[in-house]
């Protein structure tokens, strides 16, 4: 076992091990200067000291430098209020050179020796000379990093359809493999603007309950089906699978049908031997 910390970057952001330095004590959101592959950077106490087997830990594990000081945050407020002007800069220049890039972002790096700015684009872009304008107006190494759709919405943020932050932005480290199957799995309509998020891509959540709905979808008969009830033969009409009740039909001999909402357990039916196979396309964006 090893005794780590975990890191975070920015709200929401991938959770990272770092190692403590002796001696200190951290809570839970303390500022804390850190050593990456990119330098020293500011980053937040996401976790306190733990212990977490060998096999979890990706070597060589990289120190916690020290605790923030107030000239440490005051350094980061300075470099935070920088972004604006240069995003602002990075759009000029990008207008000039006629590029078909959507600017998404842009950070510092805590000693200022690097600026790196996150774009989106459909196609291929050659920005070599971007680079070169950009450098020299900045006095600083440039580095352009092209994201994808669920990347720029989880670097801008924004309300969900559900009211709150988005996923990506608010709690969520890494992004999840999500599927139109799980839309069905949970008889959500597939209609593209309902299970969409901000991001125009699958909504992030619904990977949230798809292991309870899978079970569950084994449990149920498919909508149409012919079951047996306790008022004779019936047609599946709907599956609430929270309450694991079953909506039918069944025919009052008038030439009409009489509906009724029965226990999954009172319907007889043949369940099927093994889950249907997903025939839809996965959407995930890293």
């Amino acid at each position: 076992m090893i005794k780590v910390v975990v890191i975070k970057f920015k709200t929401g952001g991938k959770l990272y091990y770092f190692s403590p330095k002796a001696g200190d004590v951290y809570e839970r959101n303390m500022p804390v200067i850190v050593e990456t592959s990119r330098g020293l950077e500011y980053a937040w106490v996401a976790y306190p000291e733990k212990e977490v087997s060998d096999d979890e830990i990706v070597s060589p594990l990289k120190p916690i430098v020290r605790i923030a000081t107030d000239k440490d945050k005051e350094h980061y407020e300075e470099i935070e209020a920088k972004k604006p002007q240069a995003i602002q800069l990075c759009k000029e220049k990008i207008a000039k050179h006629g590029l078909e890039m959507k600017l998404v972002d842009c950070e510092y790096s805590f000693d200022g020796s690097k600026i790196l700015f996150y774009f989106t684009s459909s196609n291929r872009v050659d920005f070599r000379e971007l680079v070169k304008d950009l450098a020299t107006a900045f006095h600083t190494r440039i580095e352009l990093r092209q994201v994808g759709t669920r990347d720029e919405t989880k670097y801008l943020g924004g309300i969900a359809p559900c009211g709150r932050i988005c996923c990506c932005a608010g709690n969520m480290p890494e992004f999840k493999k999500v599927s139109v199957k799980m839309a069905k799995n949970q008889g959500l309509s597939l209609n593209p603007g309902k299970i969409s998020g901000l991001c125009g891509r699958l909504m992030c959540c619904l990977g949230y309950e798809n292991d309870y709905y899978t079970e569950a979808n084994k449990k149920m008969p498919k909508v149409g089906s012919e079951v047996g009830s306790p008022d004779g033969k019936a047609i599946v009409v709907s599956n609430n699978m929270l309450k694991m009740e079953v909506k039918v039909k069944i025919d009052d001999r008038n030439g009409g049908w009489i509906y009724k909402d029965f226990k999954v357990e009172d319907l007889q039916f043949k369940r099927a031997l093994k889950e249907e196979k997903e025939e839809d396309d996965d959407e995930t964006e890293e």
